[in-house]
């Protein structure tokens, strides 16, 4: 079977640390939809919904096997019917917020390491908005992801284990 895996969670929840992980293990590619959501520029600006979309669909039909992951939970839920398994971290936000302060320097989103801790604040501030918010962002958006998924889904309320995702991930080849 094709392993089209979605992965959701809050900012530093472990989602693009896990999608590498697995992406390595199994080799397939995975988008991480921070790459495609927001417009180039000194702004932030999101891209419109219609575009970002069609970037995921052409990812997916470009590949056989993939993992997406990100905390939009728009951009998930509109291409989540083609995924067979969804992956929620949901750790506590004093896990996030150390994660985030951990965070090693994300050269596909930062020019620098210092481009990067210059977004660290208003990350922290994301991060702990989650659980209140009701926007796309939200716990409640990516609960409902999770609730209304069809396929295999998993909910990790810690940071992630190696052995614990690849010894659900694996029994579903």
């Amino acid at each position: 079977m094709a392993k089209k895996i979605i992965i959701v969670g809050n900012s530093s929840s472990g989602k693009s640390s896990l999608a590498q992980k697995i992406a390595e293990v199994y080799q397939i590619p995975y988008l991480d939809l921070d790459t495609i959501a927001w417009e180039s520029g000194l702004t932030p600006q999101r891209r419109s919904f219609d575009d970002a979309c069609a970037d995921i669909v052409e990812f997916m039909e470009s590949n056989a096997h993939w993992i997406i992951e990100g905390c939009y939970g728009d951009l998930i839920a509109s291409v989540s019917n083609h995924a067979n398994h969804l992956i929620f971290l949901n750790p506590d936000i004093a896990v996030c917020l150390d994660n985030c302060r951990q965070r090693p320097w994300e050269k596909h989103k930062y020019d620098s390491l210092e481009a990067q801790n210059a977004n660290l604040e208003m990350l922290i501030s994301w991060i702990k908005q989650y659980p209140h918010g009701d926007d796309e962002f939200s716990l409640v958006a990516h609960g409902q992801i999770f609730k209304t998924f069809e396929g295999n889904k998993v909910e990790y309320n810690h940071n992630w284990e190696e052995k614990e995702v690849f010894s659900w991930l694996n029994p579903l080849d």
